[in-house]
């Protein structure tokens, strides 16, 4: 039988490596725009046009029109269906003299505006902040959620709040990598922080304990299954016996994920992008974080108790 869990160190190494990187990631932007991940109009304030038009047009054309008003970094998205040719840019604070700029640059360049269906206003950060800091007391109710549930639904295992605990920790790596990712596509492609990505992040976390508790309550089965077995050997046969149902589960949604990237609008892009990202590091932060964890810990326990009565 394949040893997965004798194979933790290596696993460990390479979270502490990813980590690391992310965490890196994060400082150099944070030199370079004075700020650890760039953010869009959601946070920092800034202005929304939604673009009625009477003719078909395209995001590129409407990206070109805004970049030469001195506007390079904006948040493109069609509204309704594309007979609707409706648009809604985000970009940050614009002057009077801009905005008669753009209807009139877009009206020659891309298509005829309807003046009097389209909408300019400006965008205040405090939804933002208000966003983020729910996003924040959200994580932490869950991760105190997860480990109560885990340890009342595993209490008949011994220390089950270990399960529970390791569960938080392999969430939290999850995020920490799918943070790092986004900053490194900051400093590569611009990409900056808006409500999808609180989104994204969210839905990854509980992608990740997910798989995380399918894994635990094998274990469980089998921890009275093979009561002479030790806990290192009952884990990795856990993992062995589920890893093919959560990689099938999870390569499902990643083919769709990929075919939306590669074919798909620039604005969904960095959602989906990070969805992706958050997913394959969810998958392995169940094999190779969360269940090993709770095995190197039991394991340091036991060395502890032993040395203990030794001494």
């Amino acid at each position: 039988m394949f040893d997965l869990i004798e194979k933790r160190r290596w696993f460990f190494t390479i979270s502490a490596i990813l980590i690391l990187l992310s965490v890196g990631m994060l400082v150099l932007t944070q030199v370079r725009f004075g700020m650890p991940l760039r953010l869009a109009v959601d946070f920092t304030g800034g202005s929304l046009f939604v673009l009625h038009f009477d003719g078909p047009a395209t995001e590129p054309a409407i990206q070109a029109v805004f970049a030469a008003n001195d506007l390079p970094e904006t948040i493109i998205q069609r509204l309704g269906r594309p007979e609707d040719n409706t648009w809604q840019v985000r970009t940050r604070e614009v002057t009077p003299e801009q905005v008669r700029a753009i209807f009139s640059d877009l009206a020659e360049q891309v298509a005829p505006v309807d003046r009097d269906l389209s909408t300019y206003e400006s965008v205040s950060p405090i939804v933002g902040g208000e966003v983020t800091r729910a996003a924040g007391i959200a994580l932490a109710v869950a991760a105190i959620i997860i480990v109560g549930f885990i340890w009342w639904s595993f209490r008949r295992v011994p220390h089950s709040v270990r399960y529970g605990a390791s569960a938080v920790a392999a969430m939290f790596h999850a995020l920490i990598i799918v943070i790092g990712f986004y900053a490194l596509m900051g400093l590569l492609q611009g990409w900056e922080v808006d409500a999808l990505f609180l989104t994204a992040v969210l839905t990854v976390t509980s992608f990740s304990v997910q798989d995380t508790i399918v894994m635990f309550d094998r274990i469980r089965e089998n921890i009275f299954r093979y009561r002479e077995e030790p806990l290192e050997r009952i884990a990795n046969r856990s993992i062995l016996e589920t890893i093919h149902r959560s990689l099938a589960t999870q390569l499902n949604a990643m083919f769709v994920m990929i075919a939306i990237i590669l074919f798909g609008g620039e604005t969904i892009r960095p959602f989906i992008a990070t969805m992706l990202t958050g997913m394959l590091v969810g998958t392995y932060s169940s094999f190779g974080v969360a269940v090993p964890l709770v095995v190197a810990w039991e394991q340091a326990i036991e060395r502890r108790s032993r040395k203990a009565k030794v001494l």
